[in-house]
């Protein structure tokens, strides 16, 4: 495999990381993670205008043509930043669903002007009883002529009080827990019987539960085919899953460096306490779970990327190790820095909760491990 980026990769990761340096220093960070909209809409402009919202789109459905890999690299610079702005919600769970399956008249009427930042999208999939399990739904979808009614609930639903378009999991046919007869629809916010819970999550992000109440939408709000959705959806959740393992290596990155200067400038018993060898060792190890996490990453989205056959066991793996060495690198830096680990002043504690969140998002540790053990 090669590792190596290619001068239009190497040119994104410089945009995006002279961005996050120039613009979007901490304070910036915090004030529009507090606002009652949760990022900025003038970075959001900004990002389309640099090209970053249609890279991961096909050239066909007006976007770059770019791969996972170039996405992996847009999301490991934001996470080294923090950036609030739902990149993962809009583009890499929703706008690639509509990319790969939805009809003209759709990818005309919604992925031009999402990527010209002039529209915000999410993806509801996850139910209360779900768990995990994508093919576990119970919000129902009825035929009514050439229509369909929609009756349930989705829960943290991520971008959702920012979305102006859902895409929602609805089962068509079958019981609760089949693989086929679930379909994927297209869902205006400000549909009539669409109503929303919005609230603030621990990482600082925005999200809301969605109720759908006998909600009348045309069979031509369906993305794909009838029933066929849980693969696309499934492979969507395989994006994200790599976006959002990417932004944890960033963020890691970030913790193990900031530790390491940290402990040349605190002093006890007369020394730096980066010179007691026991913190020393904690400090290795950081930067090894770091390194294997950056190392698994980068196969399994080059595995992806590459439509390898072992490409879901790979994700499979990376997450498991994600959620792992997030915790032992957050846990092991939050401790390193004492009691200001934990504040709200400092970027320490913050960085941890969004790995705590990313170790979650798309199942946790041990759900993977368990589905890794099975492919």
């Amino acid at each position: 495999m090669d590792f190596n980026f290619n001068e239009e990769q190497s040119l994104i990761q410089g945009q995006v990381s002279q961005f996050i340096q120039r613009d979007y220093d901490w304070e910036k960070r915090q004030e529009l993670s507090n606002s009652e909209r949760g990022f900025s809409d003038e970075n959001w402009k900004q990002f389309g205008e640099l090209g970053w919202l249609g890279i991961s789109i096909s050239e066909a459905s007006g976007g770059f043509g770019g791969s996972s890999l170039d996405t992996m690299i847009i999301m490991e610079e934001f996470g080294k930043g923090l950036v609030v702005e739902p990149f993962l919600e809009t583009i890499v769970l929703s706008a690639s669903i509509i990319d790969e399956a939805g009809s003209q008249q759709q990818k005309d009427e919604v992925l031009n002007k999402v990527i010209e930042g002039n529209l915000h999208l999410a993806t509801a999939f996850s139910e209360p009883q779900s768990r995990f399990n994508l093919e576990d739904v119970v919000t129902t979808g009825t035929k009514q002529d050439d229509s369909y009614v929609i009756n349930g609930f989705k829960s943290v639903v991520m971008n959702g009080p920012a979305a102006d378009k859902f895409i929602v999991s609805v089962r068509t046919s079958g019981s609760q827990s089949d693989n086929e007869g679930i379909t994927l629809f297209l869902v205006d916010s400000d549909q009539k019987g669409v109503s929303k819970r919005d609230y603030s999550t621990v990482d600082g992000r925005k999200a809301c539960e969605l109720t759908l109440e006998d909600v009348l939408v045309p069979s031509d709000a369906i993305i794909g085919k009838e029933g066929n959705g849980l693969g696309l959806l499934k492979e969507s959740i395989n994006k994200g899953i790599l976006a959002v393992s990417a932004e944890a290596v960033g963020a890691m990155e970030v913790l193990y460096k900031t530790t390491v200067e940290y402990t040349k400038t605190r002093e006890q018993f007369g020394q730096a306490i980066g010179k007691f060898q026991v913190l020393q060792h904690r400090m290795v190890d950081m930067f090894m779970e770091y390194e294997q996490a950056k190392s698994l990453l980068y196969m399994a989205t080059i595995k992806h990327s590459e439509g390898a056959k072992d490409a879901d066991k790979a994700i499979a793996g990376l997450k498991y190790h994600i959620g792992k060495a997030g915790k032992f690198v957050g846990q092991q830096s939050v401790q390193l820095h004492g009691g200001m680990g934990v504040t709200d002043e400092l970027n320490v504690g913050h960085y941890f909760k969004r790995l705590t969140t990313i170790g979650t998002i798309f199942g946790n540790s041990d759900y993977h491990l368990t589905k890794y053990s099975k492919l």
